[in-house]
C-alpha cells in the first residue's frame, strides 16, 4: 500500500511489482473479482491502443491535414459525402451494473468535445450490448430529428457486425438508412463492416484515414470508461450507504455532497458528521461503520 499509495482492500499490482514472497496472488475464475480483473485488462488494451497510435503517429505512417485526411477516407469507404462530421459509440457495463455509453464527435477531422454525449441505459436488463446500442443510437438520432439538427455523414460503431446490425435497426426503424453512412469497427481484427457486406474493409494499418478511425474509436473508449468508471464508483457508494438502517435519501445526499466519498466518510468522528446531517445520524451512521470495522 506505500508502494502505490492506496488505502485501497484490493490492489491489483503489475506483474513486476509483485516480489514479495509474502503476497498471496489470486487468480480469480468467476465472480466481482474477475470482472473487475476483465474491466482492468480492457483499460489496458485501451492505453495500449493509445501507444499504438501515438508510436504510429511518431513514426512517418503518412498523417495528412484532417481536411486531407477526410478526403482519402471519403475515397476508401466510398461515401456519397466528405465526412465532416463523424460520431462515434461505444458501451459498457460491469457485470450487467451501471450500463452505460458515450458518443464522441469529431468535426472537420478534429474532436468536437462540446459535442460528446453521456448515456445512462435506461431501457434494458443485464448485460444485452446489442439492445443498448440499439437504444442509444435511436435516442441520439431521435432527437437530432426532433430539433433538426445536422446530422453527421458517417456514424462508427465500436464493434462487428452484431453491433452494427443493432445500430441499423434503430435508423431504420427513424428512416435514417440512406441518408448518413454508418459502420463497424471490429475490436480485434480493426476491420471495418458495411451494412449487409459480409467482407469487411481491410484498409493499411498505417494508412492516414484508418488512423483517423482508430483515433476517433480510442477517444470514444476514453471517455466512455472515464463515464463508466464515475458512475460505478457513484452507484457503489451510493448503495453501501442505503444499507444502513435509518439512513434516507436526502441524509446520503448530504453527507455524499459534503464528503465526496464513502472512504472519507468512514474516516470522520461523529461530531465532524454531525455537521452535515446532524448528531442522531451521525451517530447512526458512524455506529454502523464502526461495527463493520470490528467485526
Amino acid at each position: 500500500r506505500t508502494l502505490f499509495q492506496s488505502n485501497a482492500t484490493i490492489i491489483i499490482a503489475p506483474i513486476p511489482f509483485i516480489t514479495v514472497e509474502e503476497v498471496k496472488v489470486l487468480v480469480p475464475k468467476s465472480g466481482d473479482k474477475k470482472a473487475l480483473l476483465d474491466l482492468s485488462i480492457k483499460n489496458t488494451i485501451a492505453f495500449l491502443n493509445e501507444i499504438k497510435k501515438k508510436d504510429a503517429l511518431v513514426l512517418g505512417a503518412g498523417i495528412k491535414q484532417p481536411m486531407e485526411t477526410l478526403h482519402l477516407m471519403q475515397s476508401s469507404l466510398k461515401l456519397k459525402e466528405l465526412p465532416v462530421h463523424i460520431e462515434c459509440f461505444d458501451n459498457s457495463n460491469f457485470q450487467g451494473s451501471f450500463p452505460v455509453a458515450a458518443m464522441v464527435c469529431f468535426k472537420n477531422g478534429v474532436a468536437s468535445k462540446k459535442d460528446y454525449r453521456r448515456f445512462h441505459i435506461k431501457a434494458v436488463e443485464g448485460i444485452n450490448d446489442f439492445a443498448s446500442m440499439s437504444e442509444i443510437v435511436y435516442r441520439r438520432y431521435k432527437r437530432l430529428l426532433e430539433e433538426q439538427a445536422p446530422l453527421p455523414q458517417l456514424v462508427i460503431i465500436d464493434g462487428g457486425k452484431g453491433q452494427l446490425s443493432a445500430a441499423i435497426a434503430s435508423l431504420e426503424k427513424l428512416d435514417l438508412m440512406g441518408k448518413l453512412t454508418v459502420v463497424g469497427l471490429a475490436k480485434r481484427e480493426e476491420s471495418i463492416f458495411f451494412p449487409n457486406d459480409q467482407v469487411p474493409l481491410q484498409l493499411p494499418y498505417d494508412a492516414p484515414e484508418h488512423l483517423l478511425i482508430r483515433a476517433i474509436r480510442d477517444e470514444v473508449h476514453r471517455f466512455g470508461i472515464t463515464f463508466h468508471r464515475n458512475t460505478r464508483s457513484k452507484g457503489v457508494f451510493k448503495n453501501e450507504l442505503e444499507t444502513i438502517p435509518g439512513i434516507g435519501s436526502k441524509t446520503i445526499e448530504a453527507l455524499l455532497q459534503s464528503f465526496k466519498s464513502v472512504t472519507k466518510i468512514k474516516q470522520l468522528t461523529q461530531r465532524e458528521l454531525a455537521l452535515a446531517v446532524g448528531s442522531s445520524k451521525a451517530r447512526v451512521v458512524w455506529e454502523f461503520f464502526h461495527k463493520q470495522m470490528e467485526e
